[in-house]
Parts: structure tokens; sequence; C-alpha cells
């Protein structure tokens, strides 16, 4: 799958796994991410992702030619969750916007786990 994005000069395709990477590296900036998670579908346990994985923690719908950004999350223990999704969320949203040129509808995050980060 990938997002159209037309101008007066042409049509420019962007793959979904482009527009993963760039949500799933805004989202790394983010204080009290440990990382993205990976969920098994056979055995439902979560993996923390490595950092040139990330973009499987990530997926993309789009809908009528907004992008719609799903994260799947790790936040640090001791950290608001609440405030951690929304610095995400903005992190995230501007830069999509700001690279891809397209408008990001939303962008769901998804707590898979809280872990204590390593030092």
């Amino acid at each position: 799958m990938s997002a159209k994005f037309e101008n007066e000069i042409g049509t420019i395709y962007i793959n979904a796994e482009v527009i993963s990477t760039i949500a799933g590296a805004a989202a790394m900036e983010c204080y009290g991410l440990v990382g993205m998670a990976s969920k098994s579908a056979a055995d439902g346990l979560v993996k923390l992702l490595k950092r040139d994985n990330m973009h499987r923690g990530v997926k993309i719908h789009l809908d009528e030619n907004a992008i719609v950004i799903d994260l799947y999350v790790i936040i640090q223990f001791g950290t608001k969750i609440s405030t951690v999704a929304d610095n995400i969320i903005d992190k995230v949203k501007y830069n999509v916007e700001n690279q891809t040129g397209m408008k990001v509808k939303s962008v769901n995050i998804n707590v898979e786990g809280v872990r204590v980060q390593e030092v």
C-alpha cells in the first residue's frame, strides 16, 4: 500500500513503510518512550523493537487522502502516560505532515507495556 499525493507538477507515491519509519523515528525522540512494540499474534507476547525495526510498531491506514497512524509503544515506568502520549501524538503528526506534505487525520497510541528504562 502506498499513499498518493497530487500537486500541480504531478503525482507522488509514498510507500507506507516510509511513513512508518518517519512516524517511528519521531516517536522515539519523545521523552518517556522506551521503544516501539511488536505484538506476536501467536502467543500475545509484546516484544521491544530495535531502532532498525521500529517501523513494525507502526500501522498506517489511508482514509480519504489523509493518514491514520496507529503506534504500539512501551512507556517508561514512572512517567504520566497521558502526557507522554500527547507529546508523541503532537511530534508524530507534525513530522509526518511536514515531511510528506499529506494530512494526518489521527494518531492512535496503543500502550503495550510499561518498563523501567535501563541506563
